[in-house]
C-alpha cells in the first residue's frame, strides 16, 4: 500500500483572540522589531499514513483534522499530502 506524508497547518480563525501571538509580538517589540504589527501562532503536524490512493489519504487526513487535530469552532486547518 502506498505511503503518504500529510503536512497539516492549524490556526485560529481570524475572529479568535490569539494570546500566544500577542505574547510573541510583544517579545519581538522588546527585541527591537517595532515594525511587527501582528502575529498569529498555530500548529504544524506531520502525519505519515498508508492509503490506497492520494484521494483516500486526503480524505482520511481531512477527517483526522475535523475529529481531533483542529477545533472547528475556533480553528481553521489546511493540509498538503505527498507520496513518500
Amino acid at each position: 500500500m502506498p505511503a503518504y506524508l500529510a503536512k497539516v497547518y492549524v490556526s485560529y480563525k481570524p475572529t479568535v483572540n490569539d494570546p500566544q501571538g500577542l505574547t510573541i509580538r510583544d517579545g519581538l517589540h522588546t527585541l527591537g522589531f517595532a515594525q511587527v504589527k501582528s502575529v498569529r501562532a498555530g500548529k504544524y503536524i506531520e502525519i505519515r499514513l498508508e492509503a490506497e490512493s492520494a484521494e483516500q489519504a486526503s480524505s482520511q487526513v481531512r477527517e483526522m483534522c475535523r475529529q481531533l487535530l483542529a477545533n472547528p469552532v475556533i480553528e481553521d486547518f489546511r493540509f498538503d499530502t505527498e507520496p513518500v
